[in-house]
């Protein structure tokens, strides 16, 4: 089995591959550029899990999956941007995407939203293969390791709960042996985070919270 986790990095993404099964699996790490390059470089694997939204609502209402996803979270659910209209992903800064988030939701959007509209926008330029789903890190961590109480990630703490917890399914040793030098050390873990929820899609095991598809035909779903 070949399957892959992906996450946002400054100026690109950080992408990581699983082959083979179990704790002896090759696990090997790449920064790329845009979506075009994640695709590339994640083709051929059975499942990829994107730490991005691949929907984009087309008017005022947010999102069933991030609905669900917020109820799941709790206290975490700060970490789930609501994901903007449609129509914000063509302003050309923040004001402009205030001002069209405005006109559709009555709401303006937040910096940290505003700060990945590029790289939604990038996956919404791009035909998505079947096997790529939404994923998100703070959620999957949760399932994977219900009873822990996670610090924030930023933290040596919340950093060192992650790993243990990914250390149960992937060698933490093996798997952060060798990391490109243009991530962070909570990007490549949430890309790990990704990953393992991939495989659960690829074994048919995933939930899917907010089935649906949008207006192009894309899955609404955030898989955990």
């Amino acid at each position: 089995m070949r399957i892959s986790g992906v996450d946002g990095v400054p100026g690109g993404w950080v992408v990581c591959v699983l082959s083979g099964s179990g704790r002896t699996r090759e696990v090997t790490w790449t920064v790329v550029p845009d979506a075009a390059s994640v695709l590339a470089a994640t083709a051929g694997c059975d499942a990829v899990g994107i730490d991005i939204p691949l929907s984009v609502p087309a008017g005022a209402q947010r999102r069933e999956a991030e609905i669900l996803a917020s109820a799941r979270l709790g206290r975490a659910r700060s970490s789930l941007f609501p994901t903007p209209p449609a129509p914000v992903l063509d302003a050309g800064s923040y004001d402009e995407a205030c001002a069209a988030a405005q006109a559709v939701t009555g709401k303006k959007i937040s910096l940290q939203t505003w700060y990945i509209v590029g790289k939604i926008r990038e996956f919404q330029q791009v035909r998505l293969p079947s096997s790529v789903v939404e994923a998100h890190p703070e959620l999957t961590f949760r399932t994977m390791a219900p009873s822990r109480a996670f610090a924030a990630k930023k933290t040596a703490r919340g950093a060192g709960q992650r790993v243990a917890a990914l250390s149960e399914w992937v060698p933490s040793a093996a798997s952060l042996g060798d990391l490109p030098t243009a991530a962070r050390l909570d990007d490549v873990l949430d890309a790990l985070a990704c990953a393992w929820t991939a495989e659960r899609v690829a074994h048919g095991t995933a939930e899917l919270l907010g089935p649906g598809t949008d207006a192009l035909g894309r899955s609404t779903a955030i898989a955990v």
